[in-house]
């Protein structure tokens, strides 16, 4: 078998839609790794999601073409494989792993110009002190080659001890110490300001009384200044002096508590941080632009009060069917939107520019707006309005769960109808949403809270919630819109009565 028979190269696939490129985000391959058919080889984000790649032949992982991080055009080579790895080694130019740098050889130069040391006394090479090529001695930056024995430092209150000088250079021996005879000091213009350890000796501050009072307006301790008057006498300087000492001390610890830096504060770069947009996020705000300038909007709220929606889920849980499913008040709210869309078909449709049509979609694939860490994606339940209710919350589960994972497919996440956005688990009673591309209706569920409401003529403590609703105004109009959301609060208010009358 030839080595280009057995050498495959991988390239990346179009993952959907016609995407035109991915990025590496890990490999789980390695070069010299035996790899099996449809192992997972890479996890690859695409601008729909983070997908893994299976192996399309199995052997040896000889060659990786692009490291973690790299975005790729589809088409382009990311691994070659030895589909044949028993059929023996490969030829020298054979695709594999590309080697690290080497050392180039020597030249007869270079090591005509190396000394050996002489064995005597030789120390291991590479060791302080030791023998280096060209005949130096291996030493520390700054230290020259240790040849006395190490000294014992001076002790507090002793004389100190000269080092003797170090060879090979001479050093020119210290000089003994001399206690040097003070220097006259000139007397200062201003008092400093004494120790608080040592204390003014016994006996009156010597003052004139305006100097003396001068000192209480400024909070000036008069016993803690050395005066610069006749006979030592604290002057109005030396007390302005201490005044303006004390302020500028008492300045600093006030600039630190307040968050005062020394340095003046930058806005640059430094203090930045950029984000690369791409991949889902990028694909996100592309669509999010196109929808929001190509289809005109408009939003109608209506509060609903959903105890009784509260209470039914409650008693849901309970049934032997549920008891292993995890259900939320979001099942309720799919479950409304799918009864009325039935109801008024013409919300879930699409405009069609190009055929200058609206297409009417005789089924759901209901979308769920999912935040994820690379960005917002509404993954959807295809066909949902044939599924019975427990299928339907096996299928929110399970769409979620995925969507947090990052490994939504994109199929899942192309062909939706009608969208659903829970602002409400973040604490957010509800919003203006913007349609994703395509669809003509998204509703947008609040959080659910206990109000004052009136109930039967009484003002009771209720739950309550709030939906929006945006819809396209060039298919859905606003008695469409109106009927459609007055639909959905009146299921929420009474689920139980809504199964049994609309169904």
């Amino acid at each position: 078998m030839t080595r280009m028979s057995r050498i495959k190269e991988f390239t990346l696939p179009d993952l959907g839609e016609g995407l035109t490129e991915g990025e590496i985000l890990a490999w789980l391959v390695k070069v010299g790794d035996t790899i099996e058919l449809n192992q997972p080889i890479v996890e690859v984000e695409t601008a729909k999601a983070a997908v893994e790649i299976p192996a399309k032949w199995g052997g040896v992982v000889t060659r990786i073409f692009h490291e973690a991080g790299t975005t790729v055009e589809v088409g382009s080579p990311i691994v070659a494989i030895d589909t044949d790895p028993s059929a023996g080694p490969l030829p020298d130019d054979a695709s594999g792993p590309v080697a690290g740098p080497t050392m180039p050889a020597p030249s007869a130069e270079s090591l005509a110009a190396v000394e050996v040391a002489p064995a005597e006394g030789a120390v291991e090479p590479g060791l302080i002190g030791g023998p280096a090529p060209g005949g130096r001695t291996a030493i520390l930056v700054g230290y020259g080659p240790k040849t006395v024995a190490a000294k014992r430092r001076t002790r507090t209150g002793t004389a100190a001890v000269q080092p003797a000088p170090v060879a090979p250079a001479p050093v020119a021996a210290a000089p003994a110490p001399v206690t040097p005879a003070p220097a006259p000091v000139a007397p200062a213009p201003v008092a400093a300001v004494a120790p608080a350890a040592v204390g003014r000796a016994g006996g009156p501050v010597l003052a004139k009384p305006p100097v003396r009072k001068l000192a209480k307006d400024l909070g000036v301790d008069l016993f803690t200044l050395v005066g610069s008057g006749p006979m030592g006498s604290v002057t109005r300087d030396d007390v302005h002096a201490a005044a303006a000492g004390a302020s500028a001390t008492t300045a600093e610890p006030i600039a630190a508590l307040n968050g005062a830096a020394a340095t003046p504060a930058v806005f640059d770069a430094s203090r930045e941080q950029r984000i690369p947009i791409k991949g889902v996020r990028k694909l996100t705000a592309e669509n999010m632009v196109a929808s929001a300038f190509t289809a005109p909007h408009v939003t109608e709220f209506l509060t609903v009060d959903v105890t009784r929606s509260m209470k039914s889920l409650e008693r849901l849980k309970g049934r032997p069917e549920f008891r292993e499913v995890r259900i939320s008040p979001l099942l309720f709210v799919a479950k409304a939107v799918l009864l009325a869309v039935k109801r008024h078909p013409m919300v879930n449709s699409t405009w069609s520019g190009q055929t200058n049509e609206i297409v009417v979609k005789d089924y759901v694939n209901l979308g769920i707006a999912a935040a994820t860490p690379r960005g917002l994606i509404v993954p959807n339940v295809k066909d949902a309005g044939r599924l019975t209710l427990r299928e339907l919350a096996e299928a929110l589960n399970g769409l979620v769960q995925v969507a947090k994972s990052g490994k939504t497919p994109p199929a899942d996440m192309s062909g939706g109808t009608f969208s659903i956005t829970n602002v409400g688990v973040f604490g957010v009673d509800t919003g203006t949403p913007i349609l994703p591309p395509g669809e003509s209706a998204i509703l947008c569920f609040g959080a659910i809270r206990p109000m004052p409401w009136v109930h039967k003529g009484k003002i009771k403590i209720r739950q309550v919630t709030t939906l929006g609703l945006s819809f396209d105004h060039r298919i859905v109009d606003g008695e469409l819109g109106s009927k459609f959301l007055r639909d959905i609060g009146g299921f929420l208010e009474d689920p139980e009565g809504a199964l049994l009358s609309w169904t």
